[in-house]
């Protein structure tokens, strides 16, 4: 199951970002794919927001791993793998006994067989002014999760 959508501007990818998270299932993995620039960031802020994060919600790009209370309970991880020269390397993020809520994955090919397997991937690219998103479920969970949420909320979707 996947659904593609035209993001027209920042606003949109916000809004999918919080649609996703309404409906997103506990424990859910999520990668995000897309060339720099691409907004994976951004949806991994958006996402972060509507579950509660208050403060600075950091890029990983040099911590490689940023970890977030949620008001609702549980942990979000949101990685940035994309300095990372061998999946190896992710051992030492002591994230084999992570129970987390979420997991957001930036440049999860990166990190080869060492993450969770995903629940939901989502490809980001530039296209025209806005962006492109293309969302796929990877497991039962994420097809139930595709099933239940709003597309028409995000402006654009088609």
């Amino acid at each position: 199951m996947s659904a593609a959508l035209q993001l027209a501007d920042p606003a949109a990818t916000e809004r999918l970002a919080a649609a996703l998270a309404d409906a997103q299932p506990p424990g859910a993995v999520v990668f995000l794919h897309g060339d720099l620039g691409a907004g994976k960031s951004t949806l991994a802020r958006a996402w972060l927001r509507r579950l509660g994060v208050t403060g600075t919600v950091r890029s990983p790009t040099y911590t490689l791993v940023e970890r977030y209370p949620l008001a609702a309970g549980g942990e979000a991880l949101h990685l940035d793998l994309y300095r990372i020269g061998d999946p190896g390397e992710l051992e030492f993020l002591g994230l084999d006994d992570a129970a987390a809520s979420l997991w957001l994955v930036e440049w999860p090919q990166r990190g080869g067989g060492a993450l969770p397997p995903p629940d939901l991937e989502v490809a980001l690219e530039l296209a025209g002014g806005g962006r492109r998103a293309l969302l796929s479920a990877r497991s039962e969970r994420g097809r139930a999760w595709l099933a239940a949420w709003r597309p028409c909320e995000v402006e654009g979707s088609s």
